[in-house]
């Protein structure tokens, strides 16, 4: 395969999608790879030089939702002949290994794929006043339904002693690799360059403010990404970066820098709650019922470790808020899910009375 292609992250099973698509065409085709998006515009890199390119027409009216659009980290096909305004054109994009996909920001149930084929998501949290326990929850039930795997990194340990954090983390990211790290001092970076060797690609994610840009900066060697200084009155960071953006390392790795997230809304997490929740998992699957929603019903496992002090509260209610906004997803894009909601809820209302009978009489 082209070493340059290779440098970007273009696996053998990349290349056999590639060879099966240019196969079926003519025309001259070769591989690219998202490295931003910006108003409907990719800019592509396939292994010698970056370009703009546009998807197709029949790209554009084919697909059902942004999951069918190229996303950032994606390898896509360009037609060798650029279009009347200079631009590589994208006839296709190649089937995604992993994807980091939420519910995009806004009134509007659409999905959105934050990043593309990445092999690790770096959760970042600062330190100061920016950790949140129940916020690393619902990233995690992401990044375990996209595919990658996650890794928690907790940023400006030069401002505050990580040993707590650390501790909390701990307790509910059962083996996930959890590092703290300072782009000030050097602490962690290592660390994370470790996780970046032989071609792989990360994704930052984490709110604004978090270091995330000043971390690639730190891991590139210069100051190429725009970085703003914590403020002094909350000392969070400022919002710096406005788009995802694919960075080649120096030393061989990838990552994607991504604008701070105010809302990480689920998408389709499927088994990503459970792996995610996997102490809360475990305990339901000694419950009496199959379908126990862990609040009244008899012979609840889970409430019972929650009574003996075995599960925090606060992690199963944040299990089950997790899960109903799910439910709710689901519900709003499937109307046979919303019938079987209603059937369920019904079963068990039935059968709450019963018991609650049976104990009576």
């Amino acid at each position: 395969m082209n070493p340059d292609l290779v440098r970007l992250g273009f696996t053998p099973s990349f290349a056999g999608h590639f060879t099966a698509h240019a196969a079926e065409h003519a025309a001259p085709r070769l591989p690219a790879r998202v490295v931003t998006e910006h108003r409907g515009a990719y800019r592509v890199h396939d292994g010698t030089s970056e370009r703009w390119a546009v998807i197709t027409g029949r790209l554009r009216h084919e697909a059902e939702s942004a999951l069918d659009m190229p996303a950032v980290g994606d390898w896509v096909v360009l037609d060798e002949t650029p279009d009347t305004e200079g631009r590589a054109v994208i006839q296709a994009i190649l089937p995604r290994r992993t994807a980091f996909v939420r519910r995009a920001a806004g009134l509007d149930k659409k999905p959105q794929v934050v990043a593309a084929n990445v092999d690790h998501v770096f959760l970042v949290s600062s330190l100061n006043r920016d950790f949140s326990p129940r916020r690393l929850e619902r990233y995690l039930a992401l990044a375990r339904e996209s595919g990658a795997e996650p890794v928690i990194l907790l940023s400006k340990a030069d401002l505050v002693d990580p040993g707590p954090a650390l501790e909390a983390a701990a307790a509910i990211a059962r083996g996930v690799p959890i590092h703290a790290s300072s782009s000030l001092t050097g602490e962690g970076i290592e660390i994370v360059h470790g996780y970046l060797r032989d071609n792989t690609t990360g994704v930052l994610l984490g709110s604004s403010g978090v270091g995330k840009s000043t971390l690639i900066n730190r891991l590139l060697g210069e100051d190429r990404l725009a970085t703003s200084p914590v403020r002094d009155d909350d000392d969070k960071g400022r919002h710096t970066t406005v788009r995802r953006e694919l960075v080649v390392l120096p030393t061989g790795g990838i990552v994607i820098d991504t604008p701070g997230m105010r809302e990480i809304g689920l998408w389709d997490t499927g088994s990503g709650l459970d792996e995610a929740f996997d102490d809360v998992a475990a305990l339901a699957a000694h419950c009496r019922f199959s379908d126990c929603r862990h609040e009244k019903e008899p012979g609840c496992a889970v409430q019972k470790a929650v009574a003996e002090g075995a599960l925090s509260a606060d992690r199963l209610a944040s299990y089950k808020n997790l899960q109903k906004e799910g439910d709710r997803l689901e519900m709003a894009s499937d109307p046979r899910a919303r019938t079987e909601e209603i059937r369920k809820n019904r079963v068990q209302a039935r059968a709450l009375r019963a018991h609650l009978q049976k104990k009576r009489g």
